[in-house]
């Protein structure tokens, strides 16, 4: 008998799936056959993702509710719904998205229609991923280039102080969470995340 299943993603551990979950309800999809990872969708390598692809079988169908909780690699997302669509011969459907729907169209013109639409919006989201480091590293070099300091010269930002920053503006890390990312103190990390934050909005 063909199972139905859910796949529920958020990026930061504090990050509410509430509004994925109210959307699995509406399809009734058994709690029991519902995967959440709370990881980045910077690649595939999620112990929940992994449990679900090893699980499901042909006629078995997915549900995600965007493109982008699946993932965020543009190439990736593309590899990965052709392996469960054409290797696996389960179907998906994205549920913000009808056109993305495997059951739909099974034939030449209705295929055909599904992979560009796949490819169109897997690229959208990598792009908006790409677009928004780029501003952020761009937000940083003009505030150095108005001679804003980030910290001592011998102290340089820690390596995870543009991660911590972008979960931070994003609402899905508090200052307290943010700052213990990258190893700072609040005010510290505080202080420096409005000079970048203030940087960038010039630039728009």
């Amino acid at each position: 008998m063909n199972e139905v299943y859910g796949y529920v993603r958020v990026s930061a551990r504090d990050q509410n799936e509430h509004r994925q979950m109210i959307a699995m309800s509406e399809y009734e999809i058994p709690s029991k056959n519902i995967y959440i990872d709370k990881e980045s969708g910077k690649d595939f390598n999620r112990k929940r993702y992994k449990k679900l692809i090893k699980r499901i079988k042909e006629g078995d169908l997915i549900y995600i509710k965007s493109i982008d909780r699946l993932g965020r690699n543009y190439e990736e997302i593309i590899e990965q719904w052709r392996m469960i669509s054409k290797t696996k011969k389960a179907d998906i459907c994205v549920i913000d998205m009808p056109l993305l729907d495997t059951r739909r169209g099974k034939d030449l013109m209705g295929t055909f229609i599904s992979d560009i639409v796949l490819e169109i919006l897997s690229f959208v989201a990598h792009n908006e991923r790409e677009v928004i480091l780029q501003r952020q590293k761009e937000g940083i070099e003009a505030a150095k280039a108005r001679g804003v300091r980030f910290g001592r010269p011998t102290i340089p930002l820690p390596d995870k102080f543009e991660e911590a920053y972008q979960l931070w503006i994003q609402k899905k890390a508090t200052i307290e969470k943010a700052a213990k990312l990258c190893g700072m103190k609040d005010s510290t990390f505080y202080y420096k995340a409005r000079l970048l934050r203030e940087a960038t909005k010039n630039m728009n």
